[in-house]
């Protein structure tokens, strides 16, 4: 008897130790080169089988059935995102006060659509087809019709505006960087319904939906919060890394993904039962701080570059040649 207890123990502590080693299974499993040049948003094309990044002299378009990149050249892009069934891209133009309507091959631009002021991330809306664009320092939303080619609307809100996410209903959600708040709008209406305040939530930039869970995952400073989508109430606040600016969720696996850039590392968050909970932090790259997911393999794909020593009183420098995207998996 006490010999078996002895052997279970010990598997058992074997058993806990690599699940505390290993525990999501998740790591970087490739590496793509990239060309130099700062960078913004990614979003998957699930069309083309592609990740779009925003640069600042066009669109990177990396296919990821070859792992091979190319560039669409063109003007200053914060966010891309596939429309027309895979045929178009939509691209934000912060400089222009403007979204431009690319072909998703050639990058010819077909229309040039005006926004409002210092327009940043791009959003799909399913239920009305519509594109929300969000206007970092105009405070308010530009409502896209792609097909169209034209802005039908504006939703004001106030504040600094980042990152949005849709539910399929016709209501949508929009973090207030500089009010530390979520605001839920309603599309067809074109107004504010709800201010969501998220006490221990600094600065949000990314922002996901759980709609099985009805909850919102909030990419903070140094932390996730969590927040009711029913009724806007603070969940819990789980801490991570510093420096996220994204977040990507995996309806399929229920598993949230937030990239802390500073740190250069990923958070890997359970959806469960109601919850959320921080399962593992893995090692990515030092200011890989936005992220997208293919939702059919799970992979993700974050932005990053090496920096050099930094002088004493000065700011490290990317180096040259060192830009790329990180592929993580299991």
């Amino acid at each position: 008897m006490k010999r078996s207890f002895l052997v279970s123990g010990l598997v058992l502590a074997l058993s806990t130790a690599a699940l505390a080693a290993d525990p999501s299974g998740y790591k970087v499993t490739g590496h793509i080169a990239v060309a130099d040049g700062g960078w913004d948003y990614l979003n998957f094309d699930a069309a083309n089988h592609r990740v779009l990044v925003g640069r600042g002299n066009g669109v990177t378009v990396l296919d990821v059935n070859t792992g091979s990149a190319s560039a669409l050249a063109g003007p200053s892009v914060h966010g891309a995102i596939s429309v027309n069934d895979g045929k178009e891209m939509l691209t934000t133009d912060g400089a222009a006060g403007a979204a431009h309507i690319l072909d998703g091959r050639t990058g010819a631009n077909l229309a040039t659509i005006p926004t409002g002021r210092g327009p940043d991330s791009a959003r799909l809306d399913p239920h009305s087809g519509l594109v929300m664009v969000m206007n970092h320092s105009g405070g308010d939303i530009a409502l896209i019709d792609v097909k169209a080619r034209r802005n039908v609307g504006t939703i004001a809100i106030g504040g600094t505006l980042e990152e949005a996410v849709a539910d399929g209903t016709g209501k949508a959600y929009v973090n207030i960087e500089d009010k530390n708040e979520v605001v839920a709008i309603d599309i067809d209406a074109r107004k504010v319904i709800a201010h969501y305040p998220m006490a221990g939530c600094d600065g949000p930039t990314g922002i996901a939906i759980a709609l099985r869970e009805k909850l919102l995952l909030v990419a903070c400073g140094g932390a996730v919060a969590v927040v009711r989508t029913d009724t806007g109430a603070l969940v819990k606040t789980i801490r991570i890394g510093a420096g996220a600016d994204g977040i990507a969720y995996d309806v399929a696996r229920h598993l949230a993904f937030v990239p802390a850039g500073r740190d250069g590392n990923l958070a890997v968050l359970s959806v469960a039962g109601g919850d959320v909970t921080l399962i593992d932090t893995i090692p990515t790259a030092r200011g890989a701080r936005t992220i997208t997911i293919d939702p059919s393999t799970g992979k993700l794909y974050l932005m990053a570059v090496q920096y050099a020593a930094a002088a004493a009183g000065g700011r490290a420098a990317p180096v040259a040649g060192s830009y790329e995207v990180l592929v993580v998996g299991k």
